[in-house]
């Protein structure tokens, strides 16, 4: 087998408006791009820095130059799990020797790997924080979606999900609070969820209060986010959450992205497959893993003023796992 040779690189790519959350708004998607080379084999990984984890461009890109000069020739993307914490660095690099194996196996990534099948599911489509008319002006531009995705903060979050509800009424909801929500409005929410079609309550609380969700229950799913990085935060997450969004940016990759959705399932929580912004290269690993999700996020792509081309399939409201040419 000749060595293999890996290189990353950074790219931005232009957000179609501003996509803005609780904690900041931005206009670029800022990315790193990583390529395993083996021959003429040539695997491929992407990977969103995010500074609410205290990572940069920057870093991502020393952190994997580094590296690069310790894996080992055998088995290097299981010695990258001992040699590289969770993250985007060890995502893009990940992802890259995965889809390195794969074409040199010459079978699909999610036969490789022994995962079931993954069948077409509708995505979310994110509408971005801002007033309570533009939120619903942005939902009824697009009410024909079954399912949005709806980024609020503490001081808007009840006018701007009603707000979307009455807009774009036959759209099931997922609201995500970004860590921004208090208590009261969370429970006021959860309690308004029949009558707005919320499905799915995300992250209300930072990291270290969310302890007060412990042994509760309410009317509507609510999902860890910023609390769940790895599996072995499960034991603790699921005494507080029903479900758990997995991201391979906050997974450090495929390896324990499917380790983690796997022993989810076996504590009874649901799953939900979520991104950062980013190109289809940065979804598509994440899509094989559809056969073990109960709701997905994956509109990183669907964000962007244009895509990586070739991208990621997307037929109607469904992403599917094809990526021809791009990734697996």
């Amino acid at each position: 087998m000749d060595p293999i040779l890996i290189s990353a690189r950074t790219e931005s790519w232009p957000i179609r408006g501003e996509f803005r959350i609780s904690r900041g708004a931005k206009t670029e998607a800022h990315v790193v791009v990583v390529e395993a080379r083996s021959g003429y084999f040539i695997g491929r990984g992407e990977a969103t820095p995010y500074s609410r984890y205290g990572e940069s461009v920057e870093g991502v890109l020393a952190t994997i130059g580094d590296i690069a000069l310790r894996l080992p020739e055998e088995s290097p993307r299981r010695a990258l799990q001992k040699l590289l914490q969770p993250g985007a660095a060890r995502n893009a690099l990940d992802c890259a020797l995965w889809d390195l194996e794969a074409q040199m196996a010459g079978i699909p990534f999610w036969k490789l790997a022994c995962l079931p099948e993954p069948v077409p599911q509708v995505t979310a489509l994110t509408i971005s924080l801002d007033t309570p008319e533009a939120m619903a002006a942005a939902a009824a531009a697009v009410l024909d979606r079954p399912l949005l995705k709806v980024k609020v903060d503490d001081g808007g979050a009840l006018s701007g999900v009603e707000a979307i509800h009455a807009a774009a009424p036959d759209c099931a909801l997922i609201v995500d609070g970004n860590e921004a929500l208090s208590e009261k409005t969370f429970e006021r929410l959860a309690m308004k969820a029949r009558d707005w079609n919320i499905v799915l309550i995300e992250q209300p609380f930072p990291v270290d209060r969310d302890g007060v969700l412990a042994g509760r229950s309410f009317p509507v799913c609510v999902c860890a986010d910023e609390s769940a990085h790895v599996t072995e935060d499960l034991e603790t997450l699921v005494r507080r959450y029903d479900a758990v969004n997995i991201k391979l940016d906050k997974t450090g990759g495929l390896t324990e992205g499917m380790e983690m959705a796997r022993r989810a399932k076996q504590f009874g929580m649901k799953v939900m497959l979520g991104c950062m912004v980013g190109t289809s290269l940065g979804m598509a690993p994440a899509a094989n893993l559809l056969g073990l999700a109960d709701f997905v996020d994956l509109d990183g792509p669907l964000l962007l003023a244009n895509d990586r081309q070739p991208g990621l399939v997307y037929e109607g409201f469904n992403v599917t796992a094809r990526a021809p040419g791009l990734w697996g």
